[in-house]
């Protein structure tokens, strides 16, 4: 049984149970909790949510598009049937100055890459997406916007801020992106992935969600897939998404949901 499953299955308890209900920047308001953390070993299973389908090449090219390609135009990703950010793109099909457009700006995958090879104790191991003088740039400023990363006895393990959190469509993407991304790091830095913490300042759940939550919590988790990456690849920047694969995923049928903007 996925116990990041399980992990889920009490935080959409919890915020339909005792969640705050809240207006927000959208139309559609919100039930919300202070402070949760979720925490995965990925020595002992890989996150992706069984309770529902997950499009996992999906959330493995828009990791991509972030970190690796480090873009801010859509057109990348609706040349690959991704639409998640139709929404909020501008005249020019971009996002801003925002999400790629820092990680580049700001070198901070090589910085991240070089400091994994090299000086794999510093403590200064960042990728901050929540650069002041750009956020008025941003069609959508970064609601998953640092990771800190660490590597112990050769594991490498990575601390994850999302300020604001969309439980019921968001959160399943960012905790398997992010494990992604770290079993990528892992390997090209020698290393082996290790855990990641999740820290969520704002975990909610729209209004329009929550029969779907209810429907969630009916469902039992399956076992968690298998992670299969290509052993070969010695650069992160060689990474295709056919170098990145899941084994036995076995779901629950997708539940379709409407995204507030």
């Amino acid at each position: 049984m996925s116990e990041f499953d399980i992990q889920y299955k009490e935080l959409v308890s919890d915020i339909l149970k005792n969640g705050y209900y809240a207006e927000n920047r959208t139309e559609d308001n919100t039930k919300k909790v202070f402070g949760k953390v979720i925490t995965v070993n990925l020595q002992q299973e890989f996150p992706m949510l069984t309770l529902k389908f997950t499009p996992f090449k999906s959330l493995v090219n828009e990791m991509r598009w972030i970190y690796q390609i480090q873009s801010n135009d859509v057109t990348w990703l609706q040349e690959r049937k991704i639409h998640i950010w139709d929404e909020w793109a501008n005249e020019k099909n971009t996002i801003g100055n925002a999400y790629g457009y820092i990680v580049n700006k700001h070198k901070q995958m090589d910085k991240l890459l070089a400091d994994l090879k090299n000086n794999n104790q510093s403590r200064r191991m960042m990728i901050n997406l929540w650069q002041c003088e750009d956020l008025n740039k941003m069609m959508l400023t970064p609601c998953m916007f640092n990771s800190i990363w660490d590597v112990n006895d050769g594991h490498l393990n990575t601390h994850v801020t999302i300020r604001s959190s969309d439980v019921a469509l968001g959160l399943p993407f960012n905790v398997a992106q992010m494990s992604v991304l770290n079993h990528m790091l892992a390997q090209v830095s020698g290393l082996k992935a290790g855990r990641i913490i999740f820290c969520l300042t704002n975990a909610h759940i729209y209004e329009q969600h929550f029969e779907a939550m209810k429907e969630i919590l009916n469902r039992e988790p399956y076992d968690a897939p298998i992670f299969s990456l290509n052993k070969n690849i010695k650069d992160f920047y060689s990474f295709t998404d056919k170098d990145v694969n899941l084994l036995n995923y076995k779901y629950h049928p997708h539940i379709k949901m409407r995204v507030s903007v």
